[in-house]
């Protein structure tokens, strides 16, 4: 004999699940869907506290971090202000703003084009290089920490189904 339907739409789950513990929450999630997205939120927002975390003592924010590592992979060239907003992780409205706190630190330099007056471009500094190259062993061991006991194989699967997700999303 099948159960009957959940009211609104609510799926029964027998076990409270462990976010639902976390936030304190009594009642279970109206929906799988609905458990997963909070899940994924909580984890991203655990993960980037933990980089801010390693990165606070260095005086960088993930965001910042991110930015001189686009910057890096950018090479001489460097990036203008909109390739650098379509290649960040994690989308920040004010660019600019965030672009001339890091020039005063001497971590990036702007010039303008020589062809074209209106394009900016920015690159990284030896200062810049010098502080990602001393952060790329302690943020690669923090990944590893943080997604230690997953095998190589897992950690496919869960990139690949992210990926899944943000391509819908596009």
């Amino acid at each position: 004999m099948r159960a009957p339907a959940s009211p609104a739409g609510i799926e029964e789950r027998a076990m409270t699940s462990r976010l639902q513990t976390e936030i304190g929450q009594a009642k279970p999630f109206r929906t799988l869907e609905a458990e997963t997205v909070l899940n994924i939120v909580r984890t991203a927002d655990a993960l980037l506290r933990d980089l801010d975390g390693l990165l606070k003592p260095h005086g960088l924010t993930s965001t910042q971090y991110n930015l001189l590592r686009i910057l890096r992979g950018a090479g001489e060239v460097g990036a203008t202000c909109s390739e650098i907003r379509e290649r960040t992780v994690k989308e920040d409205p004010d660019i600019t703003r965030l672009l001339d706190r890091m020039e005063k630190r001497g971590l990036i330099e702007r010039s303008r084009g020589t062809k074209d007056r209106r394009l900016v471009s920015t690159t990284i500094t030896k200062q810049g290089l010098a502080m990602l190259k001393g952060l790329d062993a302690p943020v690669d061991a923090l990944h590893a920490r943080e997604l230690e006991g997953f095998s190589k194989q897992r950690l496919r699967e869960l990139t690949a189904d992210m990926e899944q997700i943000r391509k819908r999303l596009a």
